[in-house]
């Protein structure tokens, strides 16, 4: 018997600080249309300095646990770029933030903006061996560039939290896989960085080659043909690389690219910024919470990209009943009750202490959530509950 896999729960969570990018092209003196048309940005989300991949993570997750519980939970799939730790992996301090049970396993997976894809199918895999069973898969990232540089426009940060199970009732995730992969220098961060090195113009010539070539494994391994999608959704380092790609597809697919099937995805983006291995998932999310139609049993195309480079094209199909289990309002709550910061506000929140010299470094108190990094004590990193 064949068991349907998938997502029964998406939550998403974002620093409640953000930067308009009219703001930063004031600063930088140039024409706001750059960022709005230009690139299709309107705001970076900013993280306070005791804001980090863990916090984020743990506040995308709890409305999943407050309304499923934790039981069947037994793996936690930690996708980031932007780890914390080079041994530990991130989601151990998620587990106890949210009072998980600890007979469960638990690993940070990393490629790029692609390694939440490989969570979720290897969740998906899981699930269908033991069908009784539940993965909270998360990815958390903070996008951030150096000041002043090419890529600071593109800034973001957020996280998704999804909870893989059988039989799901948000979105059953296809069988078929299209991937390619390939040894290439467009984007890196070496260890003794703190901000990555990228090559953007390569990095946007290989993204649109690494989704032609998925896209023809998708096909050759069995996929829906392109018209049987009634949405797709990309993975957006910012949201002009989505309408790119789009177009891309479509002639490759030899069809008329009808940009509707993708703006829905890209709502959230524009607001949030680039969120690295969250980035695609919040496309999801932003689809099936803005569009203007049911889409119970309808298709959506998805394709996954992380630097270095490993890209995948997939499907997954829109569980009748799926707008009783979306958490929309909060969602829009969350972004409506941001707070916008001036420009020298923006540069002490990029220069965030961040403790890697190994001096004790005690954080201000700026989250507005329920979890946040008290501080970082000989090399240890302390996360408080403020409701504990």
């Amino acid at each position: 018997m064949v068991i349907s896999t998938g997502i029964s729960a998406m939550s998403f969570f974002t620093p409640h600080r953000y930067i308009s990018l009219d703001t930063l092209a004031q600063h930088h003196g140039i024409d706001p249309a750059k960022f709005s048309r230009g690139i299709g940005q309107e705001k970076i989300a900013m993280p306070g300095h005791d804001e980090d991949v863990v916090t984020l993570a743990a506040e995308a997750a709890k409305p999943i646990i407050d309304q499923h519980g934790a039981d069947g939970i037994d793996t936690i799939l930690f996708a980031t770029e932007t780890g914390i730790d080079q041994s530990k992996s991130a989601g151990i301090y998620v587990q106890r933030l949210l009072g998980l049970p600890s007979n469960l396993r638990n690993v940070e997976l990393k490629q790029a903006c692609y390694s939440a894809t490989a969570a979720l199918q290897m969740a998906c895999a899981h699930v269908a061996r033991k069908p009784d069973r539940k993965v909270l898969v998360i990815a958390s990232d903070i996008a951030r560039y150096d000041l002043d540089s090419s890529g600071e426009a593109t800034q973001g940060a957020s996280a998704v939290a999804m909870l893989v199970t059988a039989d799901p009732t948000l979105l059953e995730i296809g069988t078929v896989s299209g991937l390619f992969t390939e040894d290439i220098m467009d984007f890196w961060r070496p260890n003794h960085r703190r901000t990555p090195l990228v090559d953007g113009k390569y990095s946007a010539l290989r993204y649109l080659g690494a989704l032609v070539e998925s896209w023809r494994d998708y096909q050759a391994n069995g996929g829906l043909p392109y018209d049987g999608f009634a949405q797709f959704c990309y993975h957006l380092p910012f949201s002009r690389m989505g309408e790119k790609a789009h177009l891309r597809l479509a002639k490759e697919a030899k069809a008329e690219a009808d940009m509707q099937a993708a703006l829905p995805g890209m709502i959230y983006n524009r607001q949030v910024g680039n969120s690295y291995t969250a980035s695609m998932y919040l496309a999801i999310l932003s689809t099936l919470e803005n569009s203007d139609s049911d889409l119970a049993g309808k298709f959506l195309g998805l394709f996954s990209y992380g630097s270095g480079a490993t890209g995948e094209f997939f499907d997954a199909k829109v569980v009748e009943g799926y707008q009783d289990h979306l958490f929309a309002p909060r969602h829009r709550k969350i972004l409506e009750d941001r707070t916008a910061v001036s420009y020298d506000e923006y540069v002490a929140l990029w220069q965030a202490r961040n403790g890697e010299d190994g001096t004790d470094t005690p954080m201000p108190d700026e989250a507005k959530g329920r979890y946040r990094l008290a501080s970082i004590d000989d090399n240890k990193r302390i996360y408080v509950d403020r409701t504990a």
